[in-house]
């Protein structure tokens, strides 16, 4: 036997769990009763996010090697292209070297695709499921709406849309954060540690805030905004000052798809990390044609925490990953 002499006990109390319980049958209800289906897809695959900044869980099966998903959106994707309609799912997601207050290996996500929706009825629609599931009392709603670039303005005082590296570097310094020594990091990863280290603790803790129009080079699988290239259609909820939701107007084109993903190989290459196997039933599936639509993952762990005003997101969990 391994581990404190009480690990076997759960993490979360028996009030946290009936409170994730009675999430999951609200937000069931709340899917069933505007006609989105909830689908299950497999948790295993063949094909692995190319994301440099996730890192997929691997297994082995007989002579093949399999990887637990990150995300269900590469199958829901495929679903929607075979013409499933407008779809939900609740599901188990893995991500290794994630762990934290905020993290945890194995969490569960709510992920759903709307048809004909673009990104602001998409947020719309966000924040009508959020504030059901917070249920009545909470304030600071509507959300504030405010673009990245904006926000970064706001908060940082440099525009992240033409910022410099040295600018950048210069604007973590200034607020006490130590940059990554010379020559080792580059704009987007410089970008992302503004975001994280000054921009996100700057956000209001008791309101709730969509960020929209991420930079083009963040858009991961979502559209290129049409009116203005240097952004893509892509947004996120944070509640507390925390990330609950991204949400994008979802990329259609089979070709830039498959370039995304090879851009993303040959920054893992880079950064010394291993290739990973693009998805072609995906990149199949979106040259037979995607219907146009957005797509959101949403935490449920994250949202409870925000719910509980809990500090740790093993609090959550029946058992995390040191209990698992």
């Amino acid at each position: 036997m391994t581990g404190a002499p009480e690990s076997w006990r759960p993490g979360a109390s028996l009030e946290v769990m009936r409170r994730r319980a009675g999430m999951l049958q609200a937000l069931r209800e709340w899917f069933r009763e505007r006609d989105v289906l909830e689908v299950e897809t497999p948790a295993l695959s063949g094909s692995a996010a190319t994301d440099p900044n996730i890192d997929s869980l691997r297994t082995r099966i007989g002579r093949r090697d399999y990887f637990l998903h990150t995300s269900p959106e590469f199958p829901m994707k495929r679903l929607l292209a075979s013409g499933s309609g407008d779809i939900y799912q609740v599901c188990r997601v893995f991500r290794g070297s994630e762990s934290g207050s905020r993290h945890n290996p194995e969490f569960t996500m709510l992920e759903w695709y709307r048809i004909g929706t673009g990104m602001s009825a998409m947020m719309d629609e966000v924040e009508a499921l959020v504030r059901h599931l917070c249920g009545p009392g909470r304030s600071g709603w509507p959300a504030r709406r405010i673009t990245y670039r904006d926000l970064v303005l706001e908060t940082a005082g440099l525009d992240p849309l033409v910022a410099t590296g040295g600018q950048i570097e210069a604007a973590l310094s200034e607020h006490g954060v130590p940059p990554p020594g010379s020559g080792a990091a580059d704009r987007q990863l410089l970008l992302d540690l503004l975001f994280s280290t000054v921009v996100e603790p700057g956000l209001d803790p008791s309101g709730p805030v969509f960020v929209y129009h991420f930079p083009a080079e963040q858009a991961a699988l979502a559209r290129i905004s049409p009116s203005d290239p240097r952004v893509a259609q892509r947004f996120e909820l944070f509640l507390g000052g925390m990330e609950i939701a991204n949400g994008f107007h979802e990329l259609a084109d089979a070709g830039e798809q498959r370039r995304r993903f090879e851009a993303d190989n040959a920054r893992r290459q880079e950064l010394g990390r291993p290739l990973l196997p693009l998805d072609e039933r995906l990149l199949a599936a979106l040259e037979h044609g995607l219907p146009d639509c957005s797509g959101v993952a949403l935490g449920i762990d994250r949202l409870l925490m925000h719910l509980t005003g809990a500090e740790h997101i093993r609090d959550m969990l029946a058992f995390d990953i040191e209990r698992a």
